[in-house]
């Protein structure tokens, strides 16, 4: 099961608004692209990579230059922050 933490929502509506207000399909191009990926880790839970001072895993997603934190808990999957690569995730 995929829980979306309510920060994680709020990565991917701003990066939804802030592509909308530029191109609306490319919007909706990337959107899909990181639920798609995000989907994958029910198959691989463990495909994100781990980084020093990075809690949890990081999945990379280089179609849309998108980085998804996330953490494994057993059959959940938690999705904490999705940030562009170039944004530096938060430590804590």
């Amino acid at each position: 099961m995929i829980l979306w933490e309510e920060e994680s929502l709020n990565d991917r509506e701003k990066i939804f608004e802030f592509l909308y207000d530029f191109n609306p399909d490319v919007a909706e191009r990337t959107d899909n692209i990181i639920d798609d990926k995000v989907e994958n880790l029910l198959e691989q839970p463990l495909m994100g990579v781990q980084r020093d001072g990075v809690r949890g895993r990081l999945l990379i997603i280089p179609e849309v230059s998108m980085m998804v934190s996330y953490w494994v808990e057993g059959s959940i999957i938690r999705i904490m922050r999705i940030l562009h690569q170039k944004q530096k995730f938060p430590t804590d």
